[in-house]
């Protein structure tokens, strides 16, 4: 079943010139880490705030500072 995902796609023509194979651009990557990254750090964020407010006790990135 997982060979079907990492299958090296066929070689493309056009015109006798090969196309270059699709690959992961820096501006894709900074789109992941903007859809992705900042949700997850933000919900990181304010469980540790809850946390905080709940029990007293730090637990969150900002108690090191």
């Amino acid at each position: 079943m997982w060979r079907k995902f990492f299958k090296p796609t066929p070689v493309q023509t056009v015109m006798g010139y090969r196309l270059p194979e699709p690959r992961l651009t820096w501006q894709a990557a900074l789109w992941m880490v903007v859809y992705l990254g900042l949700p997850l750090l933000l919900l990181g964020t304010l469980i540790d705030l809850a946390i905080q407010l709940t029990t007293g006790i730090c637990t969150g990135l900002w108690c090191f500072f």
